[in-house]
């Protein structure tokens, strides 16, 4: 709960410095992401899905990008919470696609077979962006990922995560 909790606070506080800026450029102050994600474990193991939500401004215009998230995913008789915080470097391929390579710290929570684990991991991925009109009122994403974990297991997944942007003005 604490990696959640210190993610959302350190969000917010950027979000309002991120808001002055955006005000400036009446651009975005952050983007809200709503989705589903999947996660497949490696080697050969199972697969899971469940519902994401995430949060995302830019500090750094054209430099730094930060995205803070959680996905609840269910999958094999156990679900696993993970809270993500992912700073990411924004890339733009045209008017309407953007690619973000982004590495960052990840807090899990999982729980099933008779135990509950709490554990620190990483993760590494790319945010494709999409933006249909050119006044980015609504957009969607896609965010294929790889993600390890440093608790006893050392488990590995490959992810994806797509769905709705919303940019909050």
């Amino acid at each position: 709960m604490f990696g959640a909790t210190a993610g959302l606070i350190a969000a917010a506080i950027s979000l309002a410095v991120s808001a002055q800026a955006a005000e400036k450029e009446k651009e975005a102050a952050a983007e809200l992401e709503l989705g589903a994600a999947a996660e497949w474990g490696l080697p050969g193991g199972g697969f899971s899905f469940g519902p994401s939500v995430g949060i995302e401004f830019t500090p750094i215009k054209d430099w730094l990008e930060i995205e803070t998230s959680v996905s609840p995913v269910f999958g094999g008789g156990r679900t696993e919470w993970g809270t993500e915080l992912v700073f990411k470097k924004p890339y733009s391929l045209s008017d309407k696609v953007e690619m973000m390579p982004g590495l960052g710290p990840a807090w899990l929570y999982k729980t099933g077979h008779g135990e509950t684990t709490n554990s620190v991991g990483g993760v590494a991925l790319v945010d494709f962006q999409i933006w249909p009109s050119p006044e980015r009122k609504l957009g969607w994403f896609i965010e294929p990922s790889y993600g390890y974990d440093f608790g006893r297991q050392h488990e590995q997944s490959l992810g994806v995560t797509v769905g709705l942007l919303i940019p909050i003005r």
